[in-house]
């Protein structure tokens, strides 16, 4: 944001210098890129007037003109395309001194230029360090009084000061907004123009619907006709905007831009007879083209909010106007619009046509909601003065979506907590005050609403910090930080995340981070079946959606490493996965994640190549799952199980207390084929909340009795799951039962097809004597019954 010195003072005029002015706005937070002077140092200067023009008698490319500038005319030889007969331009007299190189700066001689005598210098605007202009003369207004001293006649005498504000001062944006803190800076008068309602000479109103009511909560519009565009800006009105960094263009688009300049409220003007029916604040549909002002023709995306009329978009909502509408020369009924679009349903929008403009780098961040009238009245002054015209009423459409400014509490003990100092209430009550905020006192503190124009209000800790900025940063005392903190117990019943990450690491896992934003097409490659919560304003393209799982990001990493060489990865990850909750705010869950692939070992002369398989992942995740004791705990279980992402017969789903709380298994050939892996890939996901509830350790006696071991090798149907076997000897077998293994599992020659054998391994022990052979044989005939009874198996 430019901003120059004196039209800041004609607001707010502190009667400091502009170091002092400097450093108070960089410490109070809207921090100075750069000072520098309107003008570059010139003297003798003046209006001149070309009274008449010949050509140069011996040079093609040279006139011989006859200036007007002082007591006398004189002869200039120019060389300029644009010098004609009757223009008012800058002229150096002989004796002037122009900058230059040299520090003193070059001075204008008597001179002859092939051969005729030259007494001056027409001069263009980069010659006198206005700007880099320098195609020709510059031209003044046809009114500039001649020989006048031109730094007097264009107030030269002037300071830029180029602000560099952070996302949350919208507010800044505008000569009020910085005329506002520095009118609190410095305790002194911030004194408005004065904008009184223009009574309207005309009934003619123009039809507004609002159809995206979230997203345009205010609009306001009003006719002006028989305007004249031909006539200029005025040139008081051309130097702010050109001090602002940006160019005059016409009367009617000047108006806009320095209203937005000065208010920090975008508008619109539109040529009225290219309005087809009415004003439709709505949507695009997809597909829909139009052409903006700079000639780009757009295709629009569906969802982008636009100003249209009954046939088609006239406009980029907030970002910019089309050309088939736009006010030219000719015009002379114009529709003038002012509107509060509200600053998340925006964001983003621009960036994604490849645009950036003054109006959207302001709604982007905030306008104030209650503006737009004000605005509109102001715009409507200008107008009449410079162009004429007849003002119609103003038309203004407000829905429920307005913004509403919440109070909040501040606390004086909050104050001394977190600033470290004491400030006196009614020092505070004017601080707050003077930023514009309704102050009411309380016996604990102040409840405070903030302004309309103030966003970035929202919490007590805001209004500690615009206190802070405005008592001033260096003032505050340097004081030790100390709080009272109690040591956190330790509970044993919970698994922390860190010995989950070191456990992996131990088992060759390095740790992966990736980000919880991807690209639509990753989220739908590997999980179609889950709904995804878009972002509204995305980083770019490829990272539009929240991610519903953990394996996208992972297998991006993989095929990262893949593609580089890394035949041999272990990749783990904890995070957030994020699932869309109706109208609320998506349901978090922490998860954590991994995948391997390539060899089982790292390469050796040892090592036979053997390749990572199902169980190698499964055993890595079982071994975290004994850091809590879950290992053997039969609420958590693995079932066969299916997802899209994972082999169909290669999948388990992760059961805890009868719930699915992840899947392990390899990756599914065909979305191994679409991403182009050379080699299969094994995954798991789990909640973290379901392996992290530890079982609390206890101590059991060690038995010094004698173990006692039966062999048992059953047939039954191969469709049965040997953990459901397990299951079935643990319920019979008797508390003496120390521990059962599935320690082989045979398909094959000598069986039936439809068959498959089971080897178990049961091992009894009792703590305080020993077994005899009967409570042996007891047991295992219990478990022989209960496993023909259930699944039908025999003894092999």
């Amino acid at each position: 944001m430019k901003i120059s010195e004196n039209w800041l003072q004609e607001w707010v005029n502190p009667g400091v210098s502009i170091e002092d002015l400097v450093e108070k706005i960089t410490m109070a937070g809207l921090e100075v890129d750069g000072v520098e002077a309107v003008a570059g140092e010139f003297t003798g200067v003046v209006v001149g007037e070309i009274i008449a023009i010949e050509q140069h008698p011996d040079a093609d490319k040279l006139r011989v003109c006859q200036v007007a500038g002082g007591d006398e005319i004189v002869q200039v030889v120019c060389g300029a395309p644009n010098a004609r007969t009757g223009i008012k331009i800058p002229f150096a007299t002989v004796g002037a001194v122009l900058p230059g190189d040299s520090p003193k700066g070059f001075k204008i001689k008597k001179a002859k230029l092939r051969g005729v005598e030259s007494f001056g210098m027409l001069c263009a605007e980069q010659e006198l360090g206005l700007s880099d202009a320098n195609e020709g003369l510059m031209e003044l207004a046809g009114d500039a009084p001649v020989g006048i001293n031109l730094r007097d006649y264009l107030d030269l005498d002037d300071t830029v000061i180029e602000v560099d504000l952070t996302p949350n001062r919208a507010d800044c944006l505008s000569v009020a907004g910085i005329a506002r803190d520095v009118g609190v800076i410095y305790e002194c008068d911030v004194v408005a123009p004065l904008i009184a309602p223009v009574k309207p000479q005309i009934d003619d109103r123009l039809a507004i619907d609002i159809e995206a009511g979230a997203d345009c909560p205010r609009y306001v519009g009003r006719i002006i006709r028989g305007v004249d565009v031909g006539q200029p800006s005025p040139l008081w009105m051309q130097e702010k905007l050109r001090r602002s960094g940006i160019r005059s263009i016409d009367a009617v688009v000047d108006v806009t831009n320095y209203v937005l300049l000065e208010l920090g409220q975008p508008m619109h003007a539109f040529d009225l007879r290219s309005l087809e029916g009415g004003i439709r604040v709505r949507h695009a549909q997809e597909s829909e083209k139009m052409t903006l002002l700079d000639g780009q023709e757009l295709e629009l995306q569906a969802g982008t909010l636009v100003i249209a009329d009954h046939q088609r978009p006239v406009a980029l909502a907030g970002i910019m106007g089309g050309e088939a509408t736009a006010v030219k020369p000719t015009s002379q009924d114009i529709f003038l619009e002012a509107a509060f679009f509200a600053p998340v349903k925006l964001a983003g929008r621009a960036r994604a046509y490849g645009l950036h403009t003054d109006s959207s780098h302001r709604f982007e961040r905030g306008v104030d909601y209650q503006l737009q009238v004000p605005a509109i009245e102001r715009a409507t002054q200008l107008l009449l003065d410079i162009v004429g015209g007849q003002p119609g009423p103003i038309i203004e459409l407000v829905s429920s979506d307005i913004p509403i400014a919440a109070e909040i509490e501040l606390r004086a003990a909050r104050i001394k907590k977190l600033l470290g100092l004491d400030i006196e209430r009614n020092e505070v009550t004017g601080i707050l005050t003077r930023l514009g905020l309704t102050v009411t006192t309380t016996d604990q503190g102040w409840i405070v609403v903030a302004p309309s124009w103030r966003f970035d209000i929202a919490i007590e800790a805001d209004l500690l910090e615009e206190i802070a900025r405005i008592y001033g940063y260096n003032r505050l005392p340097v004081t030790r930080i100390h709080s009272d903190l109690a040591l956190q117990a330790k509970t044993e019943t919970k698994t922390g995340l860190r010995a989950i990450r070191r456990q992996l690491v131990a088992r060759g896992y390095q740790e992966a981070i990736t980000y919880c934003f991807i690209e639509p097409k990753a989220q739908q490659l590997v999980c179609p079946q889950d709904d995804t919560v878009a972002l509204t304003n995305p980083i770019s393209s490829d990272m539009a959606v929240m991610r519903t799982s953990l394996w996208p990001g992972l297998l991006g990493v993989m095929e990262h490493n893949l593609n580089r060489q890394q035949s041999r990865i272990r990749l783990f990850e904890s995070g957030l996965r994020f699932i869309p909750n109706g109208d609320d705010l998506p349901k978090q869950d922490a998860m954590l994640a991994g995948a391997i692939t390539g060899r089982r070992e790292p390469e050796s002369w040892s090592e036979n190549g053997e390749l990572v398989d199902f169980y190698d992942l499964k055993g890595d995740l079982e071994s975290v799952l004994a850091l809590s004791g879950l290992g053997n705990n039969t609420d958590l279980v693995f079932l066969a199980g299916e997802h899209p992402a994972l082999h169909p017969g290669q999948t388990a789903a992760i059961c805890y207390q009868g719930k699915t709380v992840g899947y392990v298994g390899t990756i599914h050939p065909l979305l191994q084929k679409k991403m182009g892996f050379a080699q299969p890939i094994y995954l798991f996901e789990v909640e973290l909340s379901a392996i992290t509830s530890a079982e609390l350790p206890k101590f059991t006696e060690l038995s010094k009795f004698p173990e006692v071991r039966r062999d048992l090798a059953i047939l039954l149907e191969r469709g049965i799951e040997a953990n459901s076997v397990l299951n079935a000897v643990r319920e019979v077998a008797g508390d003496e039962l120390r521990n059962l293994r599935l320690f082989d599992i045979y398909e094959g020659k000598g069986i039936d097809l439809k068959e498959k054998s089971l080897a178990l391994g049961l091992t009894y022990q009792h703590s305080s004597r020993t077994l005899n052979e009967d409570e042996v044989n007891a047991s295992v005939e219990r478990v022989v019954s209960q496993l023909q009874q259930r699944f039908g198996a025999t003894l092999r």
